[in-house]
């Protein structure tokens, strides 16, 4: 019984695995259909951006400190006690507005004294002259000598002399006394005092009482290389790069643009003179100086700006997403472009600067690629693709820096 039982099972030992091998058969076929080496798998989805060419002002960033047009320290000419402060800290005052009164009795007593002393050479004169007219008439009569005529002519002259030291006497006193009611020399507005009423002030004292700083317009003092200031003339001079003018203008200037401290940008455009500068010998530097106007008084004195300088304007800039470009270890860049027949193409690229969330290209791409921006990383060169337009946001910036190439 036993022997005929196992000649009976050997048969389905063998229908077993023969089974067994069709189902790994199936089992690794259902694998490589999954991982996608079957030459019939659909093309990859990728996003691409479509390059085009378009206007790009080239500008050029200088750093600067704003510096007040007109500016005067307040000073007394005369001593004496502050009496009153006539004006606001912080406002704006005019060319010859009172600001500050000083005790001017003693100079009132010392003009009321040269004013008799005046009075007192005038009557002088007055008597010498018509001693000198009696004289005279007197030689005519042959009644006095020629000594007596000379003399009386001496003496007029004399007491003239007097009249006039006295009359300057009496204008100094009065210039003095003009001088206990201190003013401004200039219009602009006035910073804070240094005195305070029933203070005692000098003629030569060192420090200032107030300050007033013209604002309006305000200068911009922007400290540049000898040697950038040369390729700075020849770019307005000749209009900049690309055959297209930047906006330097006649009278050797250019006009600007200001950012200011919290990377706004600053209302008023401003003109950069690059005439009349000389060369900082120890530091081979000069002090470039622009006018930008200030009638909002927003720019202060000792203010960091950066002035913004357009030097010309780039006509067919390409402008790619910085998710479109790579770089390999050594730094070089890359794009993938997909061609007409739907293969990935690795192209090299030279980027000049970042614009925005953008790269501008300068070589390796043309207008009407079909950059890869989204998908990169499920792509390789010679694959064919399925190309998509992506999805972006916010353009990029119209400006281009020059000082980031």
């Amino acid at each position: 019984m036993v022997n005929h039982s196992f000649h009976r099972t050997a048969p389905a030992r063998a229908a077993a695995a023969a089974l067994l091998a069709l189902g790994l058969d199936y089992g690794l076929a259902a694998c490589s259909a999954k991982s996608g080496e079957t030459p019939n798998a659909p093309a990859t989805d990728v996003g691409v951006f479509t390059v085009s060419a378009q206007a790009l002002p080239l500008t050029t960033e200088l750093p600067g400190r704003t510096v007040a047009a007109q500016s005067a320290e307040i000073r007394p000419q005369v001593s004496g006690i502050v009496q009153k402060r006539l004006f606001t800290e912080g406002s704006t005052v005019k060319a010859g507005q009172p600001l500050y009164q000083l005790d001017a009795s003693s100079y009132e007593a010392t003009v009321r004294s040269a004013e008799a002393a005046v009075a007192k050479a005038q009557a002088t004169l007055a008597a010498a002259r018509l001693t000198a007219q009696r004289q005279q008439a007197l030689r005519a009569a042959d009644a006095s000598s020629q000594q007596a005529v000379e003399d009386a002519q001496a003496a007029l002259k004399e007491d003239e002399a007097a009249l006039l030291s006295a009359q300057a006497t009496l204008a100094s006193a009065r210039i003095d006394l003009a001088r206990t009611r201190i003013t401004s020399p200039i219009a602009g507005r006035v910073d804070t005092s240094s005195v305070t009423e029933g203070a005692l002030v000098t003629a030569s004292q060192t420090t200032a009482l107030t300050t007033v700083q013209s604002l309006d317009p305000i200068n911009v003092d922007i400290p540049q290389s000898s040697v950038d200031l040369l390729k700075l003339r020849q770019q307005l001079g000749q209009g900049g790069q690309g055959g297209q003018g930047g906006q330097g203008l006649k009278d050797g200037s250019a006009r600007i643009q200001l950012v200011l401290e919290d990377g706004s940008a600053y209302a008023h455009e401003g003109t950069l003179k690059v005439n009349g500068v000389s060369v900082n010998t120890s530091t081979g530097a000069v002090t470039l100086r622009a006018t930008v106007p200030n009638p909002e008084h927003v720019l202060l004195p000792g203010m960091y700006v950066r002035a913004v300088l357009t030097q010309a304007v780039d006509p067919a800039a390409l402008l790619v997403p910085q998710a479109g470009v790579q770089r390999n270890a050594s730094g070089s860049a890359s794009a993938l472009v997909v061609g007409t027949d739907g293969k990935v193409e690795q192209r090299p690229v030279t980027v000049a600067q970042a614009i925005g969330n953008r790269w501008r290209v300068t070589q390796g791409l043309k207008v009407g690629d079909r950059v890869i921006v989204e998908g990169v990383a499920k792509v390789r060169p010679g694959q064919v693709v399925h190309a998509v337009p992506a999805a972006l946001g916010a353009s990029a910036p119209v400006a281009a820096s020059a000082a980031s190439r």
